[in-house]
């Protein structure tokens, strides 16, 4: 990656690390709000970090056995491998596995705790709609993914979620223990309220965090994936035609694809009403937005460019 180019203007490693406050935050309150008991919240974070570590260590396993893929040969898929190795070499790091998954809905993610157990996959679709300079694009995207140990972070995120989450239900089962007792009579009812409403609010306040944190990583994976491809105009024209190709052959919405949805380069779902707000995924035209002001830079440094030449 060209060391005179530094466009990251949106300090999206800030905004990961206040976020991550913000939950910590949320569990100090919710912690203090039933009663302080140092037993209680070491038993949640053990189950968080219980329920966690699974899916963390064994994350490249399970997310292809989620979406059926199955690991091709350089001899099946010659340009995904020229591609990967290329981009791999490039960044001094391990060449994954491939795999491709076998639906028509365009999409791809890359997956695994470290660069020595990591994992890109791409789907039929996305094969079939992307030349090569645009897939060069997206696999740049997904490999800085591993390389930033997003995993990791998602990971975190999600156990810490988990730990707001049963505070939530303690708070609203056992109350708030010693801090909410011999308060004056009139005060019951207010308090019951407030109770009910930090046990709802807190686990999807948790939850919106927790997406926020996916969609800011999504930003570092646009924006470093584009310097170790030098083509961030690539890139957003993969994410122009996946975010066209997802409305008209959206991925059928199980618990398996629910589970690796959010490793994906786009939302795979259909994107309707509510749905937008609990999105793991930043605004397509955002991130477009932002990759072409990053290829002014670029063009402005001489630097960037590729041809296109389809794969399929």
């Amino acid at each position: 990656m060209d060391g005179k180019l530094r466009v990251h203007g949106h300090c999206n490693g800030l905004k990961t690390t206040l976020l991550f406050a913000l939950m910590w935050a949320i569990v100090m309150l919710i912690w203090w709000a039933t009663g302080g008991s140092r037993g209680t919240l070491g038993l949640y974070i053990v189950i968080g970090l219980a329920t966690t570590f699974g899916t963390y260590w064994f994350s490249d396993k399970l997310a292809i056995a989620s979406m059926h893929a199955r690991q091709v040969s350089e001899a099946e898929a010659p340009a995904l491998y020229r591609i990967v190795r290329e981009l791999s070499a490039k960044a001094g790091k391990p060449m994954p596995r491939i795999y491709i998954a076998p639906t028509e809905s365009p999409n791809a993610f890359a997956t695994g705790r470290n660069e020595r157990h990591a994992a890109v996959c791409c789907t039929q679709g996305i094969l079939r709609i992307l030349n090569e300079r645009e897939i060069r694009g997206v696999l740049g995207h997904e490999l800085m993914h591993v390389y930033n140990h997003d995993i990791l972070t998602s990971a975190i995120a999600s156990a810490m979620a988990t730990v707001i989450t049963y505070l939530g239900y303690s708070l609203m089962y056992f109350g708030g223990g010693s801090r909410r007792d011999d308060r004056d009579g009139g005060s019951g009812a207010f308090g019951l309220i407030g109770v009910l409403l930090s046990a709802v609010l807190a686990p999807i306040a948790a939850s919106l965090i927790q997406m926020a944190i996916s969609r800011t990583r999504e930003f570092d994976a646009d924006e470093d994936g584009s310097r170790l491809t030098g083509d961030p105009e690539a890139l957003a024209s993969a994410l122009n035609k996946i975010s066209y190709g997802v409305q008209s052959n959206p991925m059928p919405k199980t618990a398996s694809t629910q589970t690796v949805s959010a490793m994906m380069i786009a939302n795979p779902f259909s994107r309707a009403g509510f749905s937008k707000l609990f999105s793991t995924h930043p605004p397509t035209d955002e991130r477009i937005g932002r990759l072409m002001q990053m290829a002014q830079e670029m063009r402005t440094a001489g630097l960037g460019g590729g041809s296109a030449q389809y794969l399929y």
